[in-house]
């Protein structure tokens, strides 16, 4: 059975590190253990990103909204799982979503300080956490530098992508039919026929007032 020395040795920012270098670790860094029930919130868009937030099991939700509130896109992720390593730092140190368990889970975090103080010292540490960033910046960048889309299937398609934190796993995206037609500059109907074309491949589910992808993964191939 894994212990809890075994689970955080396993946490993205941790993997390599040598066992006594993660024992001088946990002699100098406080770790904050938490559980949170099911609904609790463990992180809120706007706040300010003042520590490292570990999920070491259960299954979270994000839910980023428009700047103008007009739609919200939720992903589901499972543990093990790190929040927003890459708004610690920059120049927008807020959360960019809601954090949310959708199941009891157990988490840790690290403050700023300590992460700056101390985990930074370590090289496999900095490599981990510069590796986390620049594959999150490279998703982006191609995903807004892919393919011109060509028809309106397609453009829904690009812009749940340019939206995602992850290009699998299941999704959700509340929306107006007319606002997303607004987005992919097509008519309300274009969009609803196009909607029922990927319902019937599969691809997403139609539900009032929103869109389940329950494997985004498939949107792109």
């Amino acid at each position: 059975m894994n212990t809890i020395f075994d689970t955080l040795l396993q946490l993205p920012l941790f993997q390599g590190l040598a066992v006594e270098d993660f024992t001088r670790i946990l002699e100098k860094v406080k770790l904050h253990f938490a559980k949170q029930k099911t609904g609790e919130t463990l992180a809120q868009e706007g706040t300010p990103c003042d520590k490292l937030i570990f999920i070491l099991n259960g299954n979270i939700a994000a839910t980023t909204t428009s700047a103008q509130g007009h739609y919200s896109l939720t992903e589901y992720f499972e543990a093990p799982y790190l929040i927003e390593p890459q708004s610690l730092f920059g120049l927008y140190t807020t959360y960019s979503a809601k954090y949310t368990a959708t199941a009891p889970i157990n988490s840790i975090s690290i403050n700023k300080e300590a992460v700056i103080n101390d985990l930074l010292k370590y090289e496999i540490f900095r490599l981990n956490y510069l590796n986390i960033v620049s594959s999150q910046l490279q998703l982006l960048n191609r995903s807004t530098w892919g393919n011109t889309p060509d028809n309106v299937e397609t453009r829904i398609s690009y812009f749940i992508r340019t939206h995602l934190k992850r290009l699998q796993g299941s999704k959700s995206l509340k929306i107006k039919m007319e606002d997303l037609a607004t987005i992919v500059n097509d008519t309300r109907n274009g969009v609803s026929k196009a909607l029922n074309s990927m319902q019937d491949k599969g691809l997403l589910e139609l539900h009032r007032g929103e869109i389940v992808i329950p494997a985004a993964e498939k949107l792109f191939t």
